[in-house]
Parts: C-alpha cells; structure tokens; sequence
C-alpha cells in the first residue's frame, strides 16, 4: 500500500508538472495573437483565439435560420434559438449560407439572387451578432436538400456541359464557376441591417466550403483534395479576415482506415486537412446511422474511438484545431430514450474538455440540432428544445460553464504572466 501510495504521489507529481507546462505553452501563443486584437477568430497552434484571449466552441446546429427569417412572421423562431443558446452560454451556430434553385431559393438561378432571402440571412447574421453569437456559415451542400451539388450539376448541364454524375460538381468548369461565383457573392454582400459587409463582420467565425462533401466515384480522395485546393484558395483571396474549414465528416484515407465505419466517400481527414488554406479540420459523428443495429455499448465505443483519433491527429499531425461540427441522436431510433442522447453528448463533451483542458487539439463541439418550439415540421428527429428537454439542457449548460472556467483560467494565467513581464521591463 506504502508503495502504491508513493507511485500516485510521484504520478500526480508529473501529471501536474505536464498541465503546468501545457498552459504556458498555451499563453505563449496567447501573449503574441494579443497584438493582432480585431474580434475575428484567430487559430494559434491547435487553439481558436479572439484578441488574444481563447475560445473554446460550444455551439449548435440551425441549418434552418435563414428560410424561416425569410417570413416576417417567423422570426421569433430565429430569436427565440438564440436567445435560448445564449442562455446556456453557447457561443457558436452553424447555419446554412445556400439555398440553390429550391423553395425560397437565395440563389434562384446562376448568379440571380432573391434580396428577400438575402435579406433573411442579414437578419440572421444581426440576431447572432446581437446574442453574442458567432456564425459558421456553409456555402453549398453536398446533398439535394437546398439544391446542392446536383442543382450546380444540372445549371451546368442547362448550359450546354455534357455532365455524367453530380460529382462532376468537382471538376467541371462550369459548375466550378458558378459555384466560385456564389462564394464571391455571399463573402462580399453588404448586411441591408448592419451595413456591414459580411467579409469584414467579426460574428462570422468561419466559412465553410460544402457541408459535407463526398465523391464517392473517386475513393481515392484526389477529387476533393483538388477541389478544395482550389476553392480554399478562392475564399482566401476575397476573405482575409475569416477562418475557412471544408465541411469534412472526418472519414479517412488509407492512413487510419480501419478507423471509419464500414464505407468511405472519398474524403481523407488527414490529406484533406493539410490544406494550407484550412485553418481548422471538422469532424461529424452518427454511431446511430453509421452502425444502426448495434447496440449502445458499441455505438459509444465506436464514438470514443473516433474521437480520440481526430484529437491525436489534430495535435502530431494537422497541429490545427479540430471541432466536432455534427453530432447527435435520432430520437426516431428504435428504443430511444433521452438517457442515450444525453449519454452520447456526455461521452463528446468529456473528450472535448480533457483535450482543451491539456492544451490539445479540441476546439469544441457543436450537437446537431437546436429548434425553436413550435418547429416540428423542420425537425429531423435529432432536433433539440432546449426549453422541452431538462436533462440534455443540464448538460449542454454544464459543458459551457465549465469551458468558460477553463477560458477564465487561461485568461488570467496570460494576464499575469503578462504583468510580470511588464515589471521585469521597468528600470
């Protein structure tokens, strides 16, 4: 027992010796982003900054801001999710910035756009900004809801393009045109509200490529890494003020295989995320639709797994943050109950924090999704009330009051570490 006892003493010795140098490796990088102050976003290793200060992401998902603003009459359903996650001290909302040819289409042809609808998402981007909210708006889906790829695919085809799938999107240069022209339009809109430009409002955390991008015709992954070559490149000569990501799930390429679920779609997180243009990587998380059947001891482990995976790789290898963009559970699922959700968050939110906590690569997660009340028919079945759900509610509380302690600590580290520097400098 004596021995034992003395092996904790010297483990938690070191554990200690470890944390301590891990924030001051952190407020190194703090102290020198602090010049750079502009309210935007900044990525300093694997960490999110804003003035200095960090960030840790704990956010949502509300792909449906935009289209329900667009009726004057809803928008307190916009209102109401913010003011809800601002409640329980959520900081991020991921959002769609596209509606392609569809129902109250923004982009109701190539380059022809509903103000009406733009003017909708100005109202979004006013909502967060005055929530304290910040945004990550994505630009096109890979899939038909709002048009997508396919619609790129059959505008191109309208046009003359002789195209054979909808993972043409990728290559063909007509599509690719009218896709860069939708960046560039979005990117430079001037908010009718604010008056403010979007590529120089700091509520916008980040851009977002595609949601979810996959070429399934071309497992190899070449494809997309070319194509966000290229559109990443696109972004960043508009945009130099706003992180960019590509809407990755996190699948892998032949490193790491083994790691993904039973199929691929010609993504690669790694090689992907190399991409000088990316400053952070995503990654999503369905264990009830990647593995369905199985039972919930398998779906969180499969769960742990993927995410330690992405929080390794992220550190050795990307040295970029990683957030965890999607993830969540279907309440549609066979023998749902709220505990399993609530479980499935827990095992997200605890990697996350540890990984923050030793100054590695978790930026944050954001479940998928949060509704307002009254909004059944935009649900999927992994929609969240918050105000209708106590127990996820707790935990979607309990996960920003301590990411905020987190952040109080680091902060005031830095500014200490920062006032003795400044003594040190006094004659």
């Amino acid at each position: 027992m004596k021995s034992r006892a003395f092996s904790n003493q010297v483990g938690g010795a070191m554990t200690m010796r470890l944390w301590v140098l891990s924030c001051l490796l952190f407020l190194s990088f703090l102290q020198q982003a602090a010049a750079r102050g502009s309210g935007f976003v900044r990525t300093r290793g694997t960490h999110f900054t804003v003035n200095g200060k960090p960030l840790f992401v704990n956010g949502f998902n509300s792909y449906w801001l935009m289209t329900v603003a667009t009726d004057l009459t809803q928008r307190n359903k916009v209102t109401s999710v913010f003011q809800q996650a601002a409640a329980h001290r959520l900081n991020v909302a991921r959002t769609w910035a596209f509606n392609d040819g569809q129902y109250k289409a923004l982009q109701i042809f190539p380059g022809v756009y509903d103000e009406q609808v733009f003017q909708a998402l100005d109202f979004v981007v006013f909502q967060a900004r005055k929530y304290g909210i910040r945004l990550i708006l994505s630009l096109a889906n890979n899939y038909v809801n709002f048009g997508g790829k396919a619609q790129y695919v059959q505008w191109a085809r309208n046009a003359g393009q002789n195209l054979n799938s909808d993972d043409d999107f990728f290559t063909n240069p007509t599509a690719k045109a009218y896709y860069k022209n939708h960046v560039k339009t979005v990117l430079t809109r001037v908010n009718s509200i604010t008056g403010v430009a979007y590529k120089d409002e700091p509520t916008i955390f980040a851009w977002e490529l595609m949601n979810e991008p996959r070429c399934q015709s071309d497992p190899s992954g070449r494809t997309i890494q070319g194509w966000i070559e290229e559109m990443a490149s696109h972004v960043k000569s508009i945009d130099g003020n706003h992180l960019l990501e590509a809407g990755l799930e996190g699948f892998y390429g032949e490193y790491k295989r083994e790691i993904n679920p039973a199929f691929s779609v010609g993504t690669d997180f790694i090689t992907n995320n190399q991409i000088r243009g990316l400053d952070f990587a995503t990654v999503h998380s369905y264990p009830d639709i990647w593995l369905a059947g199985a039972d919930e001891e398998t779906q969180l482990s499969f769960l742990q797994r993927w995410i330690k995976s992405h929080l390794e790789d992220g550190s050795r290898i990307l040295k970029k943050p990683v957030l965890f963009a999607e993830f969540g559970k279907s309440y549609k699922d066979p023998g749902f109950d709220t505990g399993e959700r609530d479980n499935l968050l827990d095992v997200v939110y605890k990697h996350v924090y540890a990984s923050a906590r030793w100054g590695g690569a978790g930026g944050g997660a954001m479940l998928w999704q949060l509704m307002a009340e009254g909004m059944s028919s935009y649900g999927d079945g992994y929609e969240i009330v918050l105000s209708e759900n106590p127990s996820t509610s707790a935990l979607v509380s309990g996960q920003s009051h301590k990411l905020a302690e987190l952040t109080h600590l680091f902060t005031r580290m830095y500014e200490y570490k920062n006032r003795r520097q400044v003594h040190a400098h006094r004659p």
